[in-house]
């Protein structure tokens, strides 16, 4: 196989997973040419780290799932340090249950476990991985490509974090530090132990447009639960807040009913590489809709976000369709 054809899945990560986590969303406009490549460094590599690691060791979706939670933690408490700084980017979005013992607020540190764990590392690598076809759960790179993306990531991650630190006035502290960087060890400790699936037992599951829908659903409520965050930064449902206490329990539910019923239904014959595209849609259109009424964070005029946001669902629908014709053939 040509060198291109076999790395083509690899560079396709490498950009769905920016785009994804930054520019479906909203919080970037399209037109912002030098953080779309900047966030590959970060979203495109650390999401084909998790998904070539855990596929070279004959891992599976459990431990692509654990290795995304501890990306997330890591991003936010080294990276851009969200998790601790009380006005990152001029809002206090900390304020909203902060807990003191923790330094952080619960509810923006769930909301981010969510972000991360689906949107910018799950929903990328499946979506990709199903693009990829018969090549779904073999490697993309070899050996040396993946040190080679590792080192980028690992680099990249460093300068910017320091960066982040000097140039925003902001470091933790190192006993924040240091009990983030335990919870990352352990969840990346978890996946590695975590075996590939639970065996597969006889049963019905509902159909791939009834799992799309379920997706739409469960992302809605995800994104609007933190719409009722009062110091948030999502326009939708402005004005409605919820208390902070309520908050963390919905969240809470929110993950462990999904999780427990994906699971169930992820063990069953009836299963399909169209029930996990479905899912995986369901997810990325939730960050398309979610986009439209959202300003990016960035300096935009009205005209570039709507238009970025365009683009950006147009594309997404795209590919979707590809991918399900994919599944399809």
């Amino acid at each position: 196989m040509p060198l291109l054809a076999r790395v083509a899945p690899a560079i396709g990560l490498w950009f769905v997973a920016p785009l994804t986590a930054e520019f479906l969303m909203g919080n970037m406009p399209i037109s912002d040419v030098v953080t779309l490549i900047s966030t590959t460094f970060l979203y495109g590599a650390g999401a084909l780290v998790i998904r070539e690691v855990a596929r070279r060791t004959g891992r599976g979706r459990p431990t692509i799932l654990a290795w995304a939670l501890a990306y997330g933690i890591f991003e936010e408490a080294f990276f851009t340090q969200t998790l601790w700084n009380q006005n990152w980017s001029g809002v206090r979005i900390l304020d909203y249950g902060y807990v003191p013992a923790l330094g952080t607020g619960v509810p923006w540190l769930m909301f981010m476990v969510g972000v991360h764990t689906i949107w910018s590392i799950s929903v990328p690598i499946a979506v990709v991985e199903t693009l990829a076809g018969s090549r779904r759960t073999t490697p993309w790179l070899g050996k040396v490509g993946l040190w080679v993306v590792s080192a980028v990531f690992a680099v990249f991650f460093v300068l910017g974090a320091v960066g982040t630190g000097v140039y925003g006035g902001w470091f933790a502290s190192p006993v924040q530090y240091a009990g983030a960087g335990t919870l990352v060890v352990a969840l990346v400790v978890l996946g590695w132990r975590l075996r590939r699936s639970a065996p597969t037992v006889e049963g019905a599951v509902p159909g791939p447009w009834a799992v799309f829908a379920f997706a739409l659903v469960a992302g809605a409520f995800f994104v609007l639960l933190y719409a009722c965050d009062p110091t948030g930064l999502s326009p939708w449902l402005a004005g409605l807040s919820v208390p902070a206490w309520l908050s963390m329990l919905l969240y809470l539910a929110s993950f462990a009913g999904v999780g427990v019923l994906v699971r169930r239904w992820s063990h069953r014959s009836g299963w399909s590489d169209a029930h996990r595209l479905a899912l995986a849609a369901g997810a990325m259109l939730t960050y398309a809709w979610h986009s439209f009424p959202w300003k990016s964070i960035v300096p935009a005029s009205l005209a570039a976000d709507l238009t970025s946001n365009v683009i950006m669902t147009v594309g997404a629908v795209v590919l979707l369709v590809f991918a399900a014709r994919r599944v399809a053939a």
